[in-house]
């Protein structure tokens, strides 16, 4: 009752694929480009239109970060002054109480 039932190990066997040979008539040499290798690994065609677009998306997410960046630092600003006055106004509070008891 309490003695476990193991599973039976697996039978898979691993199949492998392999292309089958081509004849040697059909093994023509691919041609070689003249053009070198571009950074976008030729999935892009060089034009003036590709360049303009890549360097309108480099400005617009340049423009995005420094929009979050300028939120935040107007976030900490806002909670900085409004720390600060509330620190002011908790200092005049407990200075009128301390006269406030003195004076009884």
């Amino acid at each position: 009752m309490f003695k476990p039932k193991y599973p039976s190990p697996d039978t898979y066997t691993a199949v492998t694929i392999r292309p089958a040979p081509t004849p040697a008539e059909h093994s023509a040499v691919a041609p070689v480009s003249a053009k070198p290798p571009t950074a976008l690994g030729g999935l892009v065609q060089n034009s003036p239109g590709t360049a303009l677009a890549l360097a309108a998306g480099g400005v617009t997410g340049v423009l995005a970060l420094a929009s979050v960046a300028v939120s935040l630092l107007l976030a900490v600003a806002v909670t900085a002054v409004a720390l600060s006055v509330s620190g002011v106004v908790l200092l005049f509070l407990v200075r009128a109480l301390r006269q406030d008891f003195k004076n009884h």
